[in-house]
């Protein structure tokens, strides 16, 4: 006998992409540095890849595979994916507005390209969809990148400068993502060195860190002058740490991981948001030591399948005492064979923390469409929406059309 889940009214569900992983023809940071370390991935995916996922992936070890190019040319064919949105049953979509388009050079911007972003929102607005946009995800403009990116603290006032030409261009947006997941990004570019610009300095992380926190709070001010009704918020990347049976040192464990990872940006903050934009995909079992998970489901990134993880963080994110929209959570199955149930049993976990009293009113699904991921490229898929790279050819999987019926009736049966 199935369960129903009725969801509050006005949850708003949908799903996510970022600008650099789903438009193409772009020209910034990350496609210079996709050129230049193709081949670098391509020769270190035999050691940062199970044999499982070599042998199902091999386009891994194709150097054209971490080259962006046109990926899924969404910037085209926005169109196109926003009526499979409506078809869907979508009220929601987050997407990111690439700077290094609006802002090549250095205070010259490109009334074309904001016009291009006009058309996007105005798109959704037609199909009853709201848009989240977010600001920055992860890449800059050259000339950004050349004077240190967020290294630089002259970078807080031109991102306060591109902020208020957006503010000013789209007055109809309300839900506003200034930076999405700084910690990820800081961590993997500046004390792993995994990302551009490759520099593994604690030093530089702590200035990266403080740069973004400052250069979230001008935004905030300058969004909420222009557009006095709007809510803004940073896109936080949560991990659900656990303390395993309780045990003392996971305890104390748990409290330390909880206060770097998960506190000290949204502490920073305080009082510049007017929401909380949760992305997870992680939990992180602690038993005297971290990454202790039992990994009995794996997704094809090999992340742990964990559906109680969502509902977690969410919970955990209760004492700020904001309203808290899921704008990231999904999973790699290119077969679809996991992500029907993943959704669903995660939503179920959801619902339970709302009916405790987490004030949860939307949840957006990663991604709408099958995307470049970064230093992974393109054998990842995340999408609703599978894409053929070559044709263009979009095909809707199996799970979202499981996922509409959640979206349509605002209610999960399972």
């Amino acid at each position: 006998m199935s369960k129903v889940y009725k969801f509050p009214d006005g949850f708003l569900w949908g799903s996510a992409t970022s600008a650099h992983q789903v438009e193409g023809g772009l020209l910034n940071d990350w496609t210079e540095w996709e050129k230049e370390n193709a081949e670098n991935l391509t020769k270190e995916a035999k050691n940062k890849n199970t044999k499982w996922q070599q042998e199902k992936f091999p386009e891994m070890f194709d150097p054209k595979n971490y080259i962006s190019g046109k990926t899924a040319d969404h910037y085209r064919l926005y169109e196109k994916d926003f009526d499979i949105l409506k078809d869907l049953g979508q009220k929601v979509f987050r997407l990111s507005i690439e700077w290094s388009r609006i802002e090549p050079e250095e205070g010259k911007f490109d009334q074309k390209e904001i016009e291009h972003y006009k058309k996007v929102i105005l798109a959704l607005k037609k199909r009853k969809i709201e848009p989240f946009v977010t600001l920055w995800h992860w890449s800059f403009p050259l000339w950004v990148s050349k004077i240190g990116g967020f290294e630089n603290k002259e970078i807080i006032k031109y991102f306060t400068r591109y902020t208020e030409k957006m503010a000013e261009a789209l007055p109809e947006v309300k839900f506003w993502i200034t930076l999405n997941e700084p910690e990820v990004y800081a961590s993997h570019s500046y004390l792993r060195g995994n990302w551009t610009p490759q520099k593994k300095s604690y030093l530089s992380y702590r200035k990266v860190i403080r740069n973004l926190v400052s250069a979230h709070k001008e935004a905030y001010t300058v969004l909420k002058k222009r557009i006095p009704s709007s809510k803004v918020c940073v896109a936080k990347h949560n991990v659900y740490f656990e303390a395993y049976k309780n045990k003392v040192v996971n305890k104390i464990l748990k409290y330390f991981a909880d206060s770097w990872w998960n506190d000290w940006f949204l502490k920073k903050v305080k009082g510049y948001q007017d929401i909380l934009s949760l992305n997870n995909y992680h939990h992180n079992r602690i038993n005297y030591g971290f990454n202790k998970n039992a990994n009995k489901k794996v997704s094809d990134m090999a992340w742990e399948l964990y559906p109680e993880s969502l509902a977690l963080a969410a919970w955990e994110l209760k004492k700020y005492n904001l309203p808290i929209y899921i704008t990231e959570h999904g999973l790699a199955d290119a077969d679809d064979s996991r992500r029907e149930k993943f959704i669903k049993f995660s939503l179920a976990c959801l619902h339970r923390a709302i009916e405790r009293g987490a004030d949860v009113r939307g949840y957006l699904y990663w991604s709408l469409l099958d995307n470049f991921e970064w230093d992974k490229g393109f054998w990842p898929r995340f999408g609703l929406v599978e894409v053929d790279f070559k044709t263009q050819k979009r095909t809707v999987r199996p799970s979202a059309f499981e996922y509409a019926e959640i979206c349509k009736n605002n209610t999960l049966k399972i």
